[in-house]
């Protein structure tokens, strides 16, 4: 698939409602251009609303799509360093779910209230965002989901997991639009069988879908900044989510 390249794009920190009207910070990018666009929520992995994964929105802008990340951790550790405020969500087990909901909800609707927007809007997440991305996918309106790499959406956390999570499978059935799923063959969390065995319950149920698992890595390996990145396996990933998307947000 061709993907337009937008130059002139604008970036900028806003405000939007969020989970029981609650204001809540997050980081928009989109095209200097009329559009109509799709839209992306992207949802930052458990060490936080960081460059990196501003980086990723403005990627997705330049793509050709609004995009933009709230801020999970805003109201606990309000203007801390990302990693201050992962340490704060870390010890208190997690983002609550139905916080994390309204969230993403307001993000989605903040993006569908652009001049620019075509109206659908996608939704992906990294790490733990990949299994918040699969959550969102199976609760709230979005046309299509990645979830990249997401942990426990099928196993249970092993005892004493400093997280409050749940395995999601059995909310399969609730999935709402197109699934992509994107992992690492030497991944544990999840692992090929965790994978394997998802992948096999949304065959069942007949949900739209589509796993890929990439030979030689592991957890994040889409992260630049970090020795988990593998440049092959993003580079064929990121292709995918531009070809998914360009599917499904149109």
């Amino acid at each position: 698939m061709l993907i337009r390249v937008y130059d002139a794009v604008l970036a900028e920190t806003v405000t939007i409602t969020g989970h029981q009207d609650d204001q809540i910070e997050a980081y928009l990018a989109r095209p200097l251009a009329p559009g109509p666009f799709g839209g992306v929520v992207v949802i930052h992995h458990m060490p936080g609303y960081d460059a990196a994964t501003k980086e990723i929105v403005r990627r997705f802008a330049v793509g050709g799509y609004a995009a933009i990340c709230p801020n999970l951790y805003w109201r606990d550790a309000p203007g801390a360093s990302p990693d201050d405020a992962a340490a704060v969500v870390r010890a208190a087990g997690g983002v609550p779910e139905d916080r994390l909901l309204g969230d993403l909800a307001g993000a989605a609707r903040y993006l569908r209230g652009l001049s620019s927007a075509n109206g659908k809007v996608g939704v992906i997440g990294y790490c733990s965002g990949g299994r918040q991305a699969f959550l969102a996918a199976c609760k709230l309106p979005f046309d299509a989901a990645v979830d990249c790499y997401g942990a426990f959406v099928a196993g249970t956390p092993p005892e004493g997991f400093p997280l409050k999570v749940r395995p999601l499978i059995g909310e399969a059935d609730q999935l709402r639009c197109p699934l992509l799923g994107l992992f690492g063959a030497e991944d544990s969390t999840p692992s090929p069988e965790h994978n394997a065995e998802l992948a096999a319950e949304l065959t069942r149920l007949g949900k739209t879908f589509e796993f890929h698992e990439y030979p030689g890595a592991g957890h994040a390996f889409f992260a630049v900044d970090r020795p988990s990145y593998r440049p092959q396996a993003a580079v064929d990933g990121w292709r995918r989510i531009f070809d998914f998307f360009g599917r499904y947000l149109s």
